[in-house]
Formats: C-alpha cells, sequence, structure tokens
C-alpha cells in the first residue's frame, strides 16, 4: 500500500485527518508540525520550556534535540528569534533537553 502525500495548505500541512500549523527550528531551520517541536518563551532574560504551550510572550521553536540547541546557539539564533539584543540564558533549556534524552536512553 503506498502513502498518502502530505499536501501543503498555506504555511500548514495537512497531517492527518486536519492541517497542523508549521513551525521553523531556530537550530536547523526545518519546517515541521508544531506539535514535534518544544516552544520556548523568555522570562527574565532566561529561555525557558513552555510545555503546556501556554505561556505569554513571543516563542521560538526547536526541536527537542541538543544538537539544534548547539546549532541555535552556535548561530546565535535566539536573541534573533526573540527581537532582543542582549545575550539571554540557555541552561534550563540544556538541562530539559538532557534530562529527556536521560529518560529516553536509561
Amino acid at each position: 500500500m503506498r502513502p498518502v502525500p502530505q499536501m501543503r495548505l498555506h504555511g500548514k500541512l495537512e497531517y492527518g485527518d486536519r492541517a497542523a500549523p508549521l513551525r521553523t527550528c531556530v537550530g536547523c531551520r526545518v519546517r515541521t508540525v508544531s506539535s514535534e517541536l518544544l516552544r520556548l518563551v523568555v522570562v527574565e532574560g532566561v529561555i525557558v520550556p513552555d510545555l503546556r504551550r501556554r505561556l505569554p510572550g513571543r516563542g521560538a521553536s526547536l526541536h527537542p534535540s541538543l544538537s539544534c540547541l548547539d546549532l541555535a546557539e552556535r548561530r546565535r539564533a535566539f536573541p534573533r528569534a526573540f527581537r532582543v539584543a542582549v545575550p539571554l540564558d540557555v541552561s534550563r533549556v540544556r538541562e530539559h533537553l538532557e534530562e529527556l534524552h536521560s529518560e529516553r536512553n536509561g
């Protein structure tokens, strides 16, 4: 049986029976369904993961992998994504991703 091709609908990807919003990972710059990405927001100069996707403020999306986090840091993508001129602390995001990685591997 052949897989059903995915169709794009004006910035959305048909995902299952319904269209889902697309977001771009700030690390690897790959566009994918927002449910596969981790939403990040800035709270008092610290980037924090928004697990419930409810925190106020400008959000940025990132694949939940340390490699994408490293790419985003190397590219200095976070100040651009959040439209701030000051350096941001990514330690909370790194801790969260390391915890996820350790749960999956052991």
